[in-house]
């Protein structure tokens, strides 16, 4: 089996790169600058689904990201997380939180999603590209 997005993905977000285990896209909320890692993987839902080596792989993934986003948004907090509740395809948010964004303390699902100008969208996915290359 071949891993394939899930169509979802493609309608509310834009690829970035691709790390080893995961692909980088950016969430299409310019609210707050988010970005999910998937795993190149076909069949995965949860976490447990991956190999031993592969979850470490994912560890490793999320923490690397972690950092890059933290230290290039200059953010109060850092949200990491797994959810699939909507889309069941595994994958892990990273949003960089600031006590100023539009819903500090609240998640950020608690707000309708502003999609980016085309504009706001090209400067954005150049900056991502630049952090994780």
């Amino acid at each position: 089996m071949k891993f394939k997005l899930n169509n979802k993905f493609l309608k509310t977000s834009f690829y970035v790169t691709d790390l080893k285990l995961c692909q980088v896209r950016l969430h299409n909320n310019s609210k707050f600058p988010w970005i999910m890692l998937i795993p190149k993987k076909p069949g995965l839902s949860q976490i447990l689904d991956l190999s031993k080596s592969s979850q470490i792989k994912l560890i490793e993934e999320i923490q690397y990201c972690s950092k890059k986003m933290k230290s290039n948004f200059k953010c109060s907090n850092l949200n990491i997380e797994k959810v699939g509740n909507i889309i069941p395809q595994l994958h892990i948010h990273i949003i960089p939180r600031h006590k100023k964004d539009p819903t500090w303390p609240l998640p950020v699902w608690v707000t309708k999603p502003k999609p980016y100008s085309k504009k706001e969208l090209e400067k954005i996915i150049i900056k991502l590209k630049k952090i994780f290359d």
